[in-house]
């Protein structure tokens, strides 16, 4: 991987060492035991090169550029090849795209740039799918004060590179995982006897984390927010409910909407007072942004 690849990773919050991994394992699941790709090797010349467009095939927002360059400066190194792959981006992350648009251009042996298509691919029209639903979201809550928030409900080994996603589509990112947000839900509640003890338990074995508490009702909001809690998840409550909660709790707490949203309702929910509206499907349901890559020709 270059250092202006790397470079390009950390600027958008992504450690370079993770996405190597995400890579490596992603071109190994494609080549198999003995690392080769049987119809490249069959039929094309080791000694040739060309050179290849990433397209977009449609109207979105693109994010993905630096981990689609990673997977072709990688793959030569993970077939065993001496040769590598020189990648031009062109477009940025975070950019609405057109149909036709070249996003980047990869030069180099043309077995190694067919290797790394359909992983490179995989993956850059995954995360622009994520940053092109997110896009819609947050242009739907424009006008609100309403932030389009995310949640842990993400591809298996990808929450990284998701969560960029939704960044670079205009989102926010809500906790990473289990260890950096305490999110005291109904079922912690009904284990710990209640939102107050729930809450003072956490307090007591992890004073330096942020604790956020899931509440159904505008009594449960108020409860939370007297024992200290200062993010609430108001789950599942309709926008009357959320005004009245947005009353009570005035600026003690952050809220946020959740449950089931759509983005037909989306300017409504935000219209409430809420400072986000977290959407599961952003990660766990968003289609892909159709992108390819072409051979040039003559």
């Amino acid at each position: 991987m270059t250092e202006a690849t790397e470079r390009a990773l950390r600027q958008a919050g992504l450690d370079p060492a993770q996405v190597r991994r995400v890579v490596e394992n992603a071109l190994v699941e494609d080549l198999g035991p003995d690392f080769r790709d049987v119809t490249s090797v069959a039929t094309i010349p080791y000694e040739q090169t060309d050179t290849a467009d990433v397209v977009a095939r449609a109207d979105g927002v693109v994010a993905g550029l630096a981990v689609a360059a990673a997977v072709f400066e990688l793959v030569g190194e993970v077939t065993g090849s001496d040769r590598t792959v020189e990648v031009s981006v062109v477009a940025h992350d975070g950019a609405r795209v057109a149909r036709g648009d070249v996003l980047a251009t990869v030069t180099g042996p043309t077995r190694l740039l067919l290797t790394a298509e359909r992983t490179a691919l995989n993956l850059l029209c995954r995360m622009s799918g994520v940053a092109t639903h997110t896009r819609a979201w947050a242009d739907a809550l424009a006008g609100t004060k309403a932030m389009v928030l995310d949640t842990r409900k993400t591809t298996p080994g990808l929450r990284a590179l998701e969560k960029y996603a939704v960044r670079a589509g205009g989102g926010t990112n809500k906790r990473m995982g289990l260890h950096d947000v305490a999110m005291i839900k109904d079922n912690h509640k009904f284990a710990a006897g209640g939102i107050t003890a729930a809450f003072r338990r956490v307090r007591e074995t992890f004073p330096d984390v942020p604790v956020q508490v899931e509440v159904d009702t505008v009594a449960e909001a108020a409860e939370a927010v007297e024992a200290g809690a200062e993010f609430l998840l108001l789950d599942n409550m309709t926008p009357a409910q959320l005004r009245e909660v947005v009353a009570t709790v005035g600026d003690r707490a952050e809220l946020e909407a959740t449950g089931g949203l759509t983005l037909a309702v989306a300017a409504e929910y935000g219209a409430t007072g809420v400072d986000f509206i977290s959407v599961g499907a952003l990660t766990h349901s968003s289609p892909i942004l159709d992108i390819a890559l072409d051979l040039r020709t003559g």
